[in-house]
């Protein structure tokens, strides 16, 4: 499972059983996520969680991660079986973006910010398991 997380709202994307494909799954209001998250891993395997790193570009954290580090240690104390990873999440929104305009969305569909949201979880997944599928072993 990954997590673009937001102040507002949550993009959140899952992949396939064989963990070769991330799709995206929904985007949930932010303040609602903790219960969604212990929700879908009781009905749900989930083998490890990963949470977007907002960095900026001189690799610095942003603002925003003032918001996600009390979010991930709520997450670990309530599901210490799921190993939590933050995952570098820059460009993700305007590979979104791309993603969208490369689909051929229409204009009013690419301000669709909650799609935006989730479609940068995706990346993030996607991402990461590419890159652990090709890793050096």
């Amino acid at each position: 499972m990954a997590i673009d997380y937001g102040r507002k709202r949550t993009g959140i994307a899952v992949s396939d059983t064989l963990q070769m494909i991330a799709n995206g799954l929904t985007t949930v209001p932010t303040h609602q996520l903790l219960q969604f998250v212990l929700d879908y891993v009781t009905k749900e395997p989930v083998e490890r969680i990963l949470v977007g790193l907002p960095k900026q570009m001189n690799n610095e954290v942003s603002e925003n991660m003032s918001n996600i580090e009390p979010f991930v240690r709520s997450l670990v104390k309530r599901l210490p079986h799921v190993p939590v990873e933050y995952v570098d999440e820059r460009f993700t929104s305007v590979l979104a973006h791309r993603t969208m305009l490369e689909a051929g969305l229409k204009k009013k569909a690419r301000q669709n910010k909650a799609l935006v949201d989730e479609i940068s979880a995706t990346i993030i997944l996607q991402t990461y398991l590419e890159n652990r599928r090709f890793a050096p072993m």
